[in-house]
């Protein structure tokens, strides 16, 4: 009889454990990425490993990134990052002090096109982050007769957009009248910067960034064009190159 109740008991607890076993199945962190790069300046290359953890073991999602730096002497760093799909990381000299710098990517809405950027430097074995280009001065304004005039920078003049194909969309929304008065004082979506992409000026400059950023009429998918704008790391700021409006095809 106890043999009996001893049995019982352990074909009682068997689903149990399975259970927990599965509840505590979680992705475990992996190597997304290795790389080989001298980001110290001392003419020798650190190993960088990019590792994520996956949200499910079916998806593309990490929900946690992080950066492993070692070089050959035994110094260690970690960056950690945001989560989000495709992430990688680029290596450029954006600040001009001829060494290296660590700038990550992950694309962060896949819809938008939206990206989530990092940007570290090593200055005297200490890890810093370094701020990323914000673009200050974009200006959209709806006109009459289906029009939106868009400025992209005070000495530049202002770029004229016509939406008279989309006239029944907005009047249906209230902005306009069907004759193309304009009834509700709204504006235009500009939307964050999508993306950065490290680019060479030139030869004596050096790399600096190219961004994109869209903007949309009344809702997002109403694209109307793109802002791109060149960056360039001078004096401890970004500063403006060239700035581009581009139209929606």
């Amino acid at each position: 009889m106890k043999h009996f109740v001893r049995l019982l008991g352990l074909i009682l607890l068997l689903p149990l454990t399975a259970v927990a076993a599965e509840e505590n199945n979680e992705p475990s962190p992996q190597q997304i990425a290795a790389y080989n790069e001298d980001v110290t300046g001392n003419t020798e290359k650190e190993t960088i490993e990019l590792k994520g953890l996956l949200f499910a073991d079916n998806t593309q999602y990490y929900v946690d990134t992080w950066a492993s730096l070692a070089s050959k002497d035994g110094e260690e760093w970690e960056i950690q990052y945001e989560g989000g799909y495709k992430p990688q990381i680029h290596f450029r000299d954006l600040n001009h002090d001829g060494i290296k710098d660590v700038l990550y990517q992950s694309l962060s809405n896949k819809s938008a096109g939206l990206h989530d950027y990092k940007l570290h430097t090593l200055s005297n074995g200490q890890m810093e982050q370094m701020n990323l280009p914000e673009q200050k001065f974009i200006k959209a304004q709806f006109k009459d007769d289906f029009r939106v005039k868009v400025q992209i920078a005070p000495d530049k003049e202002p770029s004229t957009v016509d939406i008279s194909d989309q006239a029944s969309k907005y009047a249906e929304l209230g902005i306009y009248h069907q004759n193309g008065e304009l009834l509700e004082k709204t504006s235009p979506m500009i939307h964050p910067i999508a993306s950065f992409k490290p680019v060479k000026v030139n030869d004596k400059k050096g790399y600096g960034l190219k961004s994109r950023q869209r903007i949309s009429g009344a809702y997002r998918d109403n694209h109307i064009g793109t802002v791109e704008t060149l960056w360039y790391f001078e004096k401890e700021q970004w500063i403006i190159l060239k700035t581009e409006w581009i139209p929606a095809d």
